[in-house]
Formats: structure tokens, sequence, C-alpha cells
């Protein structure tokens, strides 16, 4: 159990201020249906949306487990104090001005912060906080697009650091259920690598998703990718901070520094961590690996009853870390027999509309094409409008692939070349039956490459190489909280002579023994040149003649 658990599982929630983002905490918490305490914490008002308010944290029955604190960026100090001292599970700061504000009170106002809050875990500030779909336990100022996690079943873990990404996040109608989603805003003292770790820990997540403008702590992060391993969990990153626009917007957003992009892509590699660059393709991501967890490898099947969409899946995977390999002649052989002479067999498959709307026909022929002992199988289906078409005829081909791959006992997949083409209700539907719904094509190969990738880091066992410190520039030498120091900055020698040199560090020595002593031969004096060797005779060598450089000695000379 980590120091987060109070905070991330609260029983009992406190809610300091009346504006309207603090009623909003109130109004959500009673919408999700939270079961536990909520005590809201005004000097004026009576009550907060009919429930009954106290005017002090002194007042409170006993130190809460979570608070929400929504008043100005210098209250927000005394609040701290009071809740430590109450012995509170954690705290939100959602006032913003701190570090991450171009003011010269934000320093000062941050280390006070730290200090006020002690050993009590604070998330912010400048963040919106989190939401519990889990428990339905929500510190969340504003309203969401989520929905209660179902009891029994798990979910997607989602930590950004940004508020209004994360809001956007709750609308998406893409099918990923979500069990927890937190923002992490400037990590002022917890860290998201430590929020990562308390949420993973949690039964019911799946799959944790990073959205990192700037890492917090290495060995945090090693920390996490290990627990994540051993726990079965695979993490997504987004990291963002390829452009220097992008960098620049980190600073002045979260007080994070965004640093190298190559240093941060070697990092993650390191831990086993897939990196994807688009909103779409996190969630594509993290569907996948709810659904089917890490591949075992690479290889890829793609049916469809149009040549076009085959030859889009086949472009999408080029380049890629995933591939589509050829039938060998007996499986050729095995889903020809099931099509007919017409249908030119290759991987990915049109299969034409012959046999469609023909459940046994599309049955035996899936089946055939799935027994190739894929890593992952995927069918192309977009769904027609139902407001205004049927979609009836559909459903024969999801229950001929559903079918395939229970035969098979293989992993399978449904793509949509088109978002709105597999609605979140057809993507609930599939879920349960045990098929991943994603949403376009580009973003599918991407989550398969991203899951691939993982299945591969777990399988090598360990991290990978190990990638020098100093090449992750993004990270502050006072956030890495490593026992070994930096090392020091490589200093060169003058290279002009009328510089003096500039000494060079003493090196370390890393002999731990006595080097060997080597026996030399001591070899017979060898005689001298001919020319320098007195006892020798030999013609003296002419005099050198000196070159005439004068006038005058040219005139004597002649």
């Amino acid at each position: 159990m980590t120091r987060l658990h109070r905070l991330l599982h609260p029983r009992s929630i406190a809610i300091v201020g009346g504006g309207a983002f603090a009623t909003n905490v109130v109004k959500q918490s009673l919408k999700m249906g939270f079961t536990g305490h909520i005590w809201p914490i005004h000097l004026t008002k009576p009550d907060i949306e009919g429930i009954k308010a106290f005017r002090s944290i002194a007042d409170l029955p006993a130190a809460p487990d979570a608070a929400f604190i929504g008043v100005n960026r210098f209250a927000t100090i005394d609040i701290l104090r009071e809740l430590a001292v109450r012995n509170a599970g954690g705290a939100i700061s959602f006032a913003a001005g701190f570090l991450e504000a171009d003011d010269p009170d934000g320093p000062r106002l941050q280390r006070e912060l730290i200090e006020a809050a002690g050993d009590m875990p604070v998330i912010g500030p400048n963040c919106y906080g989190l939401i519990n779909y889990a428990d339905g336990a929500l510190l969340w100022p504003d309203q969401h697009g989520g929905r209660r996690l179902a009891p029994g079943t798990r979910g997607a873990a989602i930590i950004t650091q940004s508020s209004n990404i994360a809001c956007n996040l709750t609308m998406q109608k893409r099918g990923l259920p979500l069990a927890f989603l937190m923002t992490a805003g400037n990590q002022a003292q917890t860290g998201l690598s430590e929020m990562a770790l308390g949420l993973i820990e949690d039964e019911r997540v799946s799959v944790l998703g990073l959205h990192i403008e700037g890492f917090d702590s290495i060995p945090g992060f090693e920390r996490l990718a290990a627990r994540a391993r051993e726990l079965q969990k695979p993490i997504v990153a987004m990291k963002v901070g390829r452009s220097e626009q992008a960098r620049a917007a980190t600073i002045s957003h979260t007080a994070s520094l965004a640093g190298s992009d190559a240093g941060s892509d070697a990092f993650l590699k390191r831990l086993g961590i897939a990196r994807v660059h688009s909103i779409p393709a996190f969630l594509e991501t993290l569907k996948l690996l709810h659904g089917v967890g890490p591949l075992a490898g690479n290889r890829l099947s793609s049916m469809s009853c149009s040549g076009g969409e085959a030859s889009v899946m086949a472009d999408a995977a080029d380049g890629r870390a995933v591939t589509f390999p050829p039938l060998g002649e007996t499986h050729r052989n095995r889903v020809k027999a099931t099509l007919g002479p017409l249908v030119a067999v290759a991987n990915p498959l049109d299969y034409h509309t012959f046999i469609w709307n023909d459940e046994p026909a599309m049955t035996a022929t899936f089946t055939a094409m799935v027994s190739g002992g894929f890593n992952l199988n995927m069918l192309v289906l977009d769904f027609p409008r139902t407001d205004r078409c049927s979609d009836a005829d559909w459903w024969p081909t999801v229950r001929a692939f559903e079918a395939a791959l229970n035969a098979n006992n293989a992993r399978g997949a449904i793509v949509a070349s088109m978002a709105e083409n597999l609605p979140e209700e057809h993507a609930d539907d599939l879920f349960a039956r045990g098929i991943v719904p994603l949403h376009g094509i580009e973003e599918a190969i991407v989550a398969t490459e991203a899951a691939a990738f993982v299945g591969k880091a777990w399988a090598r066992g360990g991290c990978a190489a190990r990638i020098p410190r100093r090449s992750i520039r993004q990270i502050p030498a006072h956030l890495t909280q490593s026992p070994r120091p930096p090392r020091p900055p490589r200093i060169l020698r003058a290279r002009s002579p009328h510089h003096s040199p500039i000494p060079r560090p003493p090196r370390r020595t890393q002999i731990t023994r006595p080097r060997p002593q080597i026996r030399t031969r001591r070899c017979p004096p060898q005689p001298q040149h001919p020319r320098r060797d007195p006892s020798r005779r030999h013609r003296p060598l002419a005099p050198r003649r000196r070159p005439l450089r004068r006038a005058h000695d040219r005139e004597s000379a002649r």
C-alpha cells in the first residue's frame, strides 16, 4: 500500500471553497453515487448542494481521506497546513500561480506549499484532480463524460499533466473503460511516477496511460516500470516535446523541463514503455492492451471484403515494426478452398462479397485464415450509420469472426477505417465478445506496433542496455533523487599556446587488484649509424654552401 492509498480510494472527501469549481466537486460526487462522506467547508454558507457545510477544517468530524482545495493560491498554503495537522490522507491543489507562473511570488509560494504539506501527499498545484471511476469518488471541479466502472470489471488508468486534455479524454466514444483519471499539475511535491505507482497497485486497473510533458524522477520511473512488469500491467506513454515550441509551452504550463526528445525516447525504450505521438493512437493502444494485452510477436493478419481496404492496411504497416507475412502453401490452400477460384488469396485478404451475409461461409473462411497462428487477427469492418441505414447485415460478419477466434483460441480486433463508423455501443458489444474495437487503420497499426514492443520488452526480461543518465537532459538534477551524483561537465584543454591549459579533473581508477608485473628483456646495444660511428672511416661530406642573401655578397662573388 502506497502513501497515496487514502487519497486515491477515499471514504471521506472535504471540499474547501464555495465558488463554482468547489461546488462542482460536490455535484459530481453526488452524480456518480459516491457512498462515502462529503464535507463541504465554507465560512458563511450553511450548505452546498444540500450538504451541510462546516466552517473550518478543525470542525470536521474526522480527518478526511481526501480534500479538494478550491481557494486562491495564498489561502491554499494555510489550508494545506491545517489538513496536515489533522492527518488528512491527501489534497488536490486547484489554484494556479506557483512555480509554473511567470510571477515573482511563484517560486516562494511553491516552497511554502511543500513545507506546509509536510508528509501529506499533495497533487498539483494547477490541476483538476482525479476521478475514481471504480468507486465513484470524484475530486473533480468540472463536468466529465465518463461512467462508473461496472463491478467485477477492469479499466485503464490515465494520468496527464494537462487538465483540459483530461477533460477531453473523458468525452471519448471509443469504448475504452476507465478505472481512474488523474491530473498531475506542476508536481510540486508528488511526482507523476509516484502517482502512477499508486494507481497500478489497484487490481481493477488493467493498463496505464501517461501523458508526459516532463519526467519527475529517473529512479521513480524505473521503479514504476519494474513494478508494472511484475503486475503484468503494460504502460503507454504519449511524451510531448519533440519541437522547440512544445518544450517552451511545457515550461510555461507545468514548470517541467521537456528537454531532449531523443533522450526521452531512449529512456522509455529502456524501461519497456511503449510510446505514441497522438491522442487517438494513445487511446487505441490503451484499448488493445486492455483487451488482449501485449503481443508475443509482430505477425498480423487482415481480412476485408474490399481490395481497397486490404491495400490501405498493407500500406499502413509499411515501415512499421509489424508485418503481414505471406501465407504458406498449405495455409493458402486451406483458405482458398473456402472461397473458390475467383478470389486471390493473400495477406491482407480481400475475401470479396461472394460470401457476404452468409454466416457459415464467412465462418469457414475466417477460421481458415485465423488458423495461421498470427499474433493478432484484424477484420476491417465499417458499420453504417443507424439513423439513416440498417446495420443488420453486419452482425453475421461479427459473429463469424467471433467463432473463428474462439475455434483457434486467437486474439482479434475489428478495425473501422473511420472513427465515426464504429459507435460506442458497438464498441461495448465487441469488448463483451472478446474482440477489441479499433478506430482508424493508422491508429490500429500504431497500437499493434506498441503492443508488440511491450511484448518483446517483457519477453526479454529486465531492462535493455542502460542509457547514460546524462543523455536524458530534460530531468533536473534536483528531481532525479539519484544516489549517484551527476558527472561533471567535460573540461577541454586550451588549444592556443598563448593561454594556459585548464587541468582536467582527476579520473577515478576502477582497478580493484594490482596490475601484473610484466618482465621485459633487455636488448643488446645496436650499432650506431655509420655517419655517427667514430670508429668507421668514411669520406667527409662536402661543406654545405650557404646561400648569398645580401647584395654586397653577390657583388663580391663576381
